[in-house]
């Protein structure tokens, strides 16, 4: 759910799960806020990020900025430390948002959006 909540934005969840994303959510904006390799190590780690290996041609079309051979795990870490990070620069915490929503039909659970402050 972490990575999803940094590719995207915004997710839509239950609001207990949404309760427990925001602990981690802030904690990797605030280890994103200091741009180091020991700090994406720990964010690479934290998030389970893998990387798949890549043919000496998709190395090549990614020298020259094409991305798509990366999988989406790498691009999220791109994101949190090129993105997100440089965004809450100047603040110093609340970086999420949760907003209920109505309850869910099947179940009836309360359902919300957790999302990032812009």
């Amino acid at each position: 759910m972490l990575k999803a909540l940094i590719e995207h934005g915004r997710i839509e969840t239950t609001v207990p799960k949404a309760k427990e994303l925001r602990k981690h959510a802030e904690k990797m904006i605030t280890l994103a806020k200091n741009d180091s390799v020991a700090n994406k190590r720990r964010a690479v780690a934290k998030m389970m990020v893998r990387y798949n290996t890549l043919t000496t041609k998709e190395a090549r079309a990614v020298k020259n900025g094409d991305t798509t051979a990366y999988n989406n795990d790498r691009n999220v870490i791109k994101k949190l430390f090129g993105e997100w990070a440089p965004m809450f620069a100047e603040r110093n915490g609340g970086y999420t948002r949760i907003m209920r929503n109505k309850p869910r039909a099947g179940d009836n659970a309360e359902t919300c959006i957790i999302e990032f402050v812009k």
